[in-house]
């Protein structure tokens, strides 16, 4: 499989369950968020990219069935040409937004 690795990006195994995707989204998440990154706020921010990427395509069904077949170049067309998009989580303007529904 070439291109993104999401299974690395989330640091779970290939056979990772939806709740031990959502613990490891959350836990990273939560480790890069740029407002908890003050310091470094720009890598923090595009970690934090590369996680909800991630967790987009592996938490969904269908969108883990493509990515498991066929790589990142299957499920990248989905995000077309720019690469993901980011403005699917810009209605997270802080941290307890995002934290909020899963506590």
């Amino acid at each position: 499989m070439s291109g993104k690795d999401y299974y690395k990006t989330l640091e779970i195994e290939k056979n990772a369950s939806p709740d031990e995707i959502k613990k490891a989204y959350r836990a990273l998440a939560k480790k890069y968020h740029p407002d908890l990154n003050r310091e470094n706020k720009a890598e923090a921010e595009k970690k934090f990219k590369e996680v909800s990427e991630a967790y987009e395509v592996l938490i969904d069904p269908k969108k883990k069935s493509i990515y498991d077949q066929y790589g990142y170049e299957g499920v990248s067309q989905q995000f077309g040409q720019e690469g993901f998009r980011w403005e699917n989580f810009s209605h997270f303007d802080d941290i307890s937004d995002i934290f909020g529904d899963f506590f």
